[in-house]
């Protein structure tokens, strides 16, 4: 018998693998990347939570198709940001049923709560996830088991709902204590593990699909630096510090240019290709903002293979009008 785990990383996801492990079924857990997940590579530490339950990983890439079927046109609309959290859940379970088919699994599971979130875990909303993924019956979810209906693998005695838990809310009580009782390690606190609930990215993301369109190439940009639009409408990004530095000189990309600076140390900074004369001095200038520049001397910086001079501005408060955050 083998299952099938909607894998985040999380706890309750890992939680939820071990109790389906304990009970002798095989569980391939699935990692759905959309993204939008994090600005941290965490394929080691989901590796090794897959290790300490006994479930082999598997990453799954759906960012086209997630940019195409869901972001910018969901069905059962956003939640406070940019999250279009019930169309996003629904697309997972249509996928994971997918690779269930694929490996010959006979049903789903997922870490989720009865009530932990307001748009996404309450009753209605679980259950229209499953109907929009023709999921309904295939999955299972451990640790509200015995708060809800019980599912195909429970009613054919593949699996024992008496051993399964009945967690509802946003305490973590229970899951702490599955914690002590597993001897689970290195587990990660409970948070919004998804970018576009964020509202500062969603300020980026509004803004962004206002001049242009969005498309997956743009997706790591818009994870790293401080965002800017500038008065002709072009967009500069300028890394924060020497990690977002690294991020921002490793993206390539048709729509953007590199700006360096010659003889001073700068953040790193990108600017769309095709700005205009006026928005490439002023991000010159912005650039130099955020490098211990003299007002009186003029700097040499390079865009695009090209040359330019420029001065820094006087203060930072003049670029606050075209910071997005």
């Amino acid at each position: 018998m083998k299952a099938i785990a909607l894998f985040s990383g999380g706890l309750d996801s890992t939680l939820a693998i071990k109790l389906i492990i304990d009970q002798g079924i095989e569980v391939l857990a699935v990692n759905i990347n959309t993204g939008f997940g994090s600005t941290k590579d965490r394929l080691e530490h989901m590796q090794n939570m897959c290790k300490q339950v006994g479930a082999e990983l598997k990453i799954i890439d759906i960012e086209s198709e997630f940019l195409q079927d869901v972001l910018f046109d969901p069905k059962h609309g956003y939640g406070k940001n940019f999250n279009p959290c019930i169309d996003c859940h629904a697309k997972m379970f249509s996928v994971a049923k997918r690779v269930m088919e694929a490996e010959g699994a006979s049903f789903l599971i997922s870490g989720e709560v009865l009530g932990q979130r307001p748009m996404s875990q309450n009753k209605d909303s679980l259950q229209l996830v499953l109907n929009e993924s023709n999921c309904d019956g295939l999955l299972l979810r451990p640790l509200s088991a015995k708060a809800l209906a019980p599912t195909i693998a429970e009613l054919n005695g593949w699996v024992d709902r008496e051993k399964l838990e009945e967690i509802v809310g946003r305490s973590r009580d229970r899951q702490l204590e599955l914690v002590k009782e597993i001897g689970l390690d290195n587990f990660e606190s409970p948070g919004g593990g998804c970018l576009l609930t964020d509202a500062n990215f969603a300020k980026k993301m509004y803004d962004f699909i206002k001049y242009d369109k969005f498309e997956v190439s743009d997706i790591p940009l818009m994870k790293f630096g401080r965002h800017l639009r500038l008065s002709d409408g072009a967009k500069l990004v300028v890394g924060r510090n020497q990690d977002e530095n690294v991020h921002l000189q490793n993206i390539k990309s048709e729509k953007y240019v590199h700006i360096k600076t010659i003889g001073i140390p700068a953040p790193h900074a990108i600017l769309s290709k095709n700005a205009s004369s006026a928005d490439k001095e002023l991000a010159m200038k912005i650039v130099l903002t955020y490098c211990k520049a003299k007002e009186d001397v003029v700097y040499t910086l390079s865009c695009d293979s090209s040359e330019f001079k420029s001065s820094p501005f006087a203060s930072r408060g003049e670029v606050q009008p075209y910071t997005i955050m």
